[in-house]
């Protein structure tokens, strides 16, 4: 017997070929994407193609953990779709194939990627992080003049800081500029504040150019003998309308060495990442021990040196003394106050060294820890990701049956993207210490978890998913909403409408209702008991509800326009909806157990009873209508003969 059967090469055939495409173009859009966030660490610095070349492989090699679950996630869609668009995937039902067993090729195929891509992050992505993160460093590096920010400091020049207001790209000016020269001694510090200025490169690379106009330089003149106050340090101010500065900076383009970021999580793999978790957790240790030991030192033990005493001797005094709680009830009112507040204020300064010491320290480890822990489970979840998008995709383009690059494309998009926020969104919760690492990187998943399961459980049993009208009319009987009717006039018609029978059975429907009215407090609230343990069914509002639809049935029938239009303005009498929020007792009960969904029920139920006073009031009303209509139709009737 043939493990692999000819139906799942046919299969494996289109999906992969599927797959390859979709793929690659996935790749190329984030691809883009990412280098559109650093284009400007790309354009004017005149990088060669080699170099150029090396960024999109390293781009290109840690975007596809990301694109590769997207393109399974098409792949499945549009395969599926298209076996369901050609009645293929019908045939292959009709031959007695269920959709689990057609779907198994592409699930081991899909189960091959997702092993494939945990490898792939696990071994190579680590490597060509650490590239791509040495080749960013370095390009921003060079020509620093076109990676000034506006409004902030800037200091990857040596021995400066650069603020900006505003530069011109165009021009390449710079305005509203503010320079802190840094020096080893403080009190040396230069100030340079300058109307504007221009940085520029020269020309044999070594050297950046700063030219600034109409400005002003502040400096602390050295204070060699020290015996001045700080108060008293002389500076100098100078001004001037046009300075130029050289500054020696190597603009060569000087590959960083990639071991450097070696630190980064997303640089290493699973072994080096749970190695560097023992790694911070044991700083972290030493470094509370570290404090605890600080404050035992400083706050808990008073030690007293005891000089050459006999140490005999000094154990006899110590046991001499009293206990605490007798020398402290010898002291007066006054000192016991004293005492504690003492206490109490070496207590909080304790406590405010202890939290600031551990803020210090721990704030870094404890965000280097929670990076590692994500990056670790980051592996694992965009790998099962793979999986998950499987099993949504195949099943959607079965229930769909849609195939090409239409709505499969948007129903990817859709779903990608919402996998995408909610991804992004535990990630940033995570970074933060909002939330869990493990919570947060796994949220994606447990998410779609169950929307796979659904859509595989409907597309097995041949369910209708996206019946629009189904869906419409389950919002309106679940929030109450009129249905309206939609009567036309037939343009064929058997027989005429017996008007004298339909006139009697209206005349006795308005009736019907008005007594059900008079008798019937509608507008009172319902009884809980009642509607949840003790239901009745109200057999005289399904009669007038089935009198009334086979009412209008009959005069449906009718030539008249009126009557039609009549017809229409009639409501739908729903038989139950004022009496019990389930068909099922056992249902009923659950839900008047439970307070918060009974009492929800319960209004709803009440809005219901205000609902049927209102529709037998317009029965009452329209009724009249159609009984004055019926009557011209029969006198105008009566002429003619």
């Amino acid at each position: 017997m043939r493990i692999i059967k000819k139906l799942d090469i046919f299969i494996l055939k289109g999906y992969l070929q599927l797959f390859a495409g979709t793929f690659f173009i996935c790749l190329f859009i984030f691809l883009m994407q990412f280098v559109w966030k650093y284009v400007d660490d790309l354009v004017g610095k005149g990088l060669t193609w080699d170099i150029l070349a090396k960024f999109f492989w390293y781009c290109s090699l840690t975007l596809i953990p990301l694109s590769v679950p997207l393109a399974v996630l098409l792949a499945s869609l549009i395969t599926f779709g298209n076996f369901g668009e050609r009645f293929e995937l019908l045939a292959m039902k009709a031959s007695g194939i269920p959709l689990i067993r057609i779907l198994m090729p592409v699930f081991i195929t899909a189960l091959l990627i997702c092993s494939g891509s945990f490898y792939f992050q696990n071994n190579v992505s680590p490597e060509a992080n650490k590239q791509l993160y040495s080749l960013l460093w370095s390009m921003r590096q060079k020509s620093p003049e076109l990676d000034i920010p506006e409004g902030i400091f800037y200091s990857d020049i040596p021995g400066y800081n650069l603020y900006v207001e505003r530069k011109d790209a165009e021009t390449g000016m710079l305005y509203g500029v503010m320079i802190y020269t840094n020096t080893d001694n403080y009190e040396d510090t230069q100030i340079v504040i300058a109307d504007s200025g221009r940085l520029q490169s020269t020309a044999d690379k070594t050297h950046l150019k700063l030219t600034l106009y109409d400005g002003e330089r502040f400096k602390n003149m050295s204070n060699q003998s020290g015996a001045m106050l700080r108060a008293n340090i002389p500076y100098m101010r100078e001004s001037f309308i046009e300075e130029i500065d050289y500054i020696a900076f190597d603009n060569q383009f000087n590959l960083f060495d990639a071991s450097l970021f070696a630190g980064n999580a997303q640089a290493k793999n699973l072994s080096e990442i749970y190695r560097g978790i023992d790694s911070i957790r044991s700083r972290t240790d030493s470094i509370g021990h570290s404090i605890y030991e600080n404050a035992k030192r400083s706050y808990l033990s008073r030690e007293l040196s005891a000089g050459r005493k006999d140490s005999a001797k000094i154990v006899k005094e110590v046991a001499d003394i009293a206990p605490f709680d007798t020398l402290f009830n010898q002291l007066r009112d006054d000192q016991k106050s004293s005492a504690w507040k003492s206490a109490l204020n070496r207590t909080e300064t304790m406590k405010a060294e202890c939290e600031f010491r551990s803020t210090c320290y721990t704030t870094e480890l404890n965000t280097q820890l929670r990076r590692h822990l994500m990056e670790a489970q980051k592996k694992y979840t965009l790998s099962l990701s793979c999986l998950l998008f499987f099993f949504i995709g195949a099943p959607l383009g079965a229930i769909i049956r849609k195939g090409g690059l239409g709505i499969p494309v948007v129903v990817s998009v859709v779903f990608f993207i919402f996998y995408y926020i909610i991804n992004v969104a535990g990630e940033n919760n995570a970074k933060v210490g909002a939330w869990d690492a493990y919570f947060g990187e796994w949220l994606s998943s447990m998410v779609l978890l169950p929307i796979g399961g659904w859509l595989t459980y409907k597309a097995n049993s041949d369910s209708v998913v996206f019946d629009i009208e189904g869906y419409k009319k389950f919002f309106m009987k679940l929030l109450g909403l009129r249905i309206s009717r939609k009567l036309n006039r037939k343009e064929v018609i058997l027989y005429d409408p017996d008007y004298t029978k339909c006139r009697e059975e209206m005349q006795q429907l308005i009736e019907d209702c008005k007594t059900y009215s008079d008798n019937h407090f509608l507008l009172m609230m319902p009884s809980y008991w009642h509607i949840f343990f003790q239901y009745q069914e109200d057999t005289t509002v399904i009669g007038i509800s089935k009198r009334l639809e086979a009412l209008i049935k009959e005069l449906h029938n009718s030539k008249s326009n009126v009557i039609i239009g009549l017809l229409n303005m009639l409501p739908f009498i729903i038989p139950d909806a004022h009496t019990r929020p389930f068909r099922n007792a056992r249902r009923n009960k659950w839900a008047g157990v439970i307070l918060p969904v009974g009492i929800l029920l319960w209004l709803r139920i009440w809005r219901y009873r205000l609902r049927l006073s209102r529709d037998l009031d317009k029965v009452q009303e329209i009724g009249q209508e159609i009984i004055k209509r019926i009557n011209a139709i029969e006198n105008e009737t009566v002429k003619k003969s």
